[in-house]
C-alpha cells in the first residue's frame, strides 16, 4: 500500500467514524423524545406531586380554624350525657352521632341544595328554615353560625375573589344583598323590645350554600363537608366532655363508618325537597331544648 493508499484510507475512517456519531446522536434524541424518563434525582414539579383536582376554597371551609364558633356548642350531646348517666359515654356516642347527623341531614340537607340552586331565592329559604326549626336551642346555634359565616365572608373571603365566572358572581349578589337587608332590618328593629324579628335571619344552611358556589365548590361537596364539619364539632365537644380522647376522636372522623353516613345521608335527602324537609329524630330537639335546663354546664345553649 502506498503512502497515498493508507491516507485515504484514514480519511474514509475519519468519515465513516463521524457519520457513525452522529447517527448516534439522532438515535439518543428520538429515545429521549419517546420516553422522556424522569430523573430519580429530579425535584418533583406542582404538576407531578400535588392533585389539584381538590380547590383551594373546600380546604378552607373545612379547617376547623373558620371562626364560626361552631366549638362553643355541643349539639345536644352534653344534655344527652346528662339525661342517660347509666349508660357509659364511649359506648353510646356513635348511637347519637348517627342521629345528630341524621337529624342535621333531614333538616338542612334540601335547604343547602335549593339555595345552592336558586340563590336568588335565599331569603325565602331563610325565612322557611327559621319556620322549619321549633326547637329554640337549635334555632339559635345555627343563626349564631351563620351570621359568624357571613362577616367571614366579607371581611376575609369576598376580597379574595375578584374575578368570578357567572354562577359564582350569581351567589355573592345573593350574599351582598341579603347582608344589606340583614343590616337594614337590624337597625329597623334597634330598640325594639318585642324582638318580633320579621327580617332575615341569617341561619346558617342557606348562607352556607351561597359562600360554597361563590367559591366554586360542587354541590355534593358542598354538602358532604357541611355535615363533615357538623361531626368534627360533635367530636371536639365529645373530647371536652371527656367522653372519649383526641386519637379516638380522630380515629371516628378518619373511619369508613363516618364516611358511609354521610354520604348516605347526602344522598338521602338528594330529591327531598324543602317543603318535605324536616326534624326526623324529635328527640334530638328534646335534648338540644334539655341543655339550657342543666344545672351546670361547658357549653353555650
Amino acid at each position: 500500500m502506498t503512502t497515498a493508499d493508507g491516507a485515504d484510507a484514514l480519511e474514509e475512517i475519519r468519515r465513516l467514524e463521524a457519520a457513525l456519531e452522529e447517527a448516534r446522536s439522532r438515535l439518543n434524541s428520538n429515545h429521549e423524545v419517546i420516553h422522556s424518563p424522569v430523573p430519580t434525582n429530579a425535584t418533583p414539579t406542582p404538576e407531578s406531586d400535588l392533585s389539584l383536582s381538590t380547590p383551594h376554597a373546600l380546604l378552607l371551609l373545612s379547617d376547623s380554624a373558620l371562626p364560626l364558633g361552631s366549638f362553643a356548642f355541643s349539639s345536644g350531646l352534653e344534655s344527652y350525657l346528662a339525661h342517660h348517666k347509666s349508660q357509659k359515654p364511649s359506648l353510646s356516642f356513635n348511637a347519637f352521632l348517627t342521629l345528630s347527623l341524621s337529624s342535621l341531614a333531614g333538616l338542612a340537607v334540601p335547604y343547602i341544595l335549593a339555595a345552592y340552586r336558586e340563590p336568588e331565592n335565599v331569603l325565602k329559604w331563610d325565612n322557611d328554615l327559621d319556620a322549619s326549626t321549633p326547637c329554640t336551642v337549635a334555632r339559635r346555634a345555627s343563626v349564631a353560625q351563620g351570621r359568624a359565616l357571613l362577616s367571614v365572608w366579607e371581611r376575609a373571603l369576598r376580597p379574595t375573589l375578584p374575578n368570578q365566572a357567572h354562577d359564582e358572581e350569581a351567589a355573592s349578589k345573593a350574599l351582598a344583598a341579603f347582608s344589606a337587608a340583614l343590616k337594614s332590618s337590624a337597625s329597623t328593629t334597634q330598640g325594639n323590645a318585642q324582638g318580633l324579628g320579621l327580617g332575615p335571619n341569617g341561619h346558617f344552611a342557606p348562607l352556607w350554600a351561597l359562600v360554597c358556589r361563590a367559591m366554586s365548590v360542587s354541590l355534593s361537596q358542598t354538602a358532604y363537608v357541611f355535615l363533615f364539619n357538623h361531626a368534627k364539632a360533635v367530636l371536639s365537644a365529645a373530647v371536652r366532655a371527656s367522653v372519649m380522647g383526641p386519637y379516638q376522636a380522630q380515629g371516628v372522623l378518619a373511619s369508613g363508618w363516618l364516611q358511609g353516613g354521610i354520604q348516605a345521608a347526602v344522598e338521602g335527602n338528594w330529591d327531598v325537597s324543602v317543603e318535605e324537609a324536616g326534624q326526623g329524630v324529635p328527640v334530638m330537639d328534646l335534648w338540644m331544648g334539655r341543655h339550657e335546663a342543666l344545672y351546670s354546664r361547658i357549653f353555650n345553649s
